[in-house]
């Protein structure tokens, strides 16, 4: 009811929240007190940092956003494969303890590359493992009824690919862009997980791996 602005929020909650998301109160309860219903509504377009019309600019973007987070990481979607991408991602994980990582699936993983990074993800961290209070990876297979998303986010930036501007196949374009977007999508990947089903143990990504109809014995899974 806070959320959608049927209820107002006392002083004392509204103080807490505001520790709690280190975010100030008139951001926060804008909605509430007649103001613009979101902070990205009331950035405009100005929360657009990049257009990205080129695959090397996407590829280097995102991997930006992997290697520059340090509270929160989310990255959504079946379909990764780049390599470098991957490999920044799992450097976060591996490097950054108390880094929160959330990848959510929709459906199988699609190449045996994300699958593979699915393995070293839980090898590098026992998604038990909790900092803090909170646990620290959380892999999911959100319901086959949903859209899959495509975007990484971090506490601070946050990168959307996009169809491409230059034929009919492929996504090799995007957006960066800033804090305020990037702490939308953070809370869009954590609420998806909330009705995903976990992905815990190699077996787990083995038989995700197997359901998509991948050849066993292909690849480190």
């Amino acid at each position: 009811m806070w959320e959608t602005g049927r209820k107002r929020t006392g002083a004392r909650n509204r103080r807490g929240l505001s520790r709690l998301y280190r975010e100030a109160q008139d951001v926060l309860f804008a909605h509430q007190d007649g103001q613009a219903s979101s902070v990205v509504e009331a950035a405009g377009t100005g929360v657009v940092v990049r257009v990205l019309t080129r695959y090397t600019e996407l590829v280097e973007a995102m991997v930006g956003v992997a290697a520059e987070a340090h509270e929160y990481l989310v990255v959504t979607g079946s379909r990764s494969r780049e390599e470098s991408y991957l490999t920044a991602i799992e450097n976060a994980v591996e490097q950054q303890p108390d880094l929160v990582h959330y990848r959510v699936l929709y459906g199988p993983p699609r190449h045996t590359e994300l699958a593979d990074h699915l393995v070293r993800l839980l090898e590098l961290r026992h998604p038990g493992e909790r900092r803090n209070g909170v646990r620290t990876l959380r892999i999911g297979v959100v319901p086959q009824s949903a859209m899959e998303q495509h975007f990484v986010a971090s506490e601070s930036a946050a990168v959307v690919p996009l169809p491409s501007f230059h034929g009919l196949e492929g996504f090799d374009c995007g957006v960066l862009l800033g804090r305020e977007a990037a702490v939308g999508l953070v809370q869009h990947g954590r609420e998806a997980l909330a009705s995903a089903r976990a992905v815990e143990t190699v077996e787990a990504v083995r038989a995700l791996w197997e359901r998509r109809g991948g050849p066993r014995g292909q690849g480190e899974i």
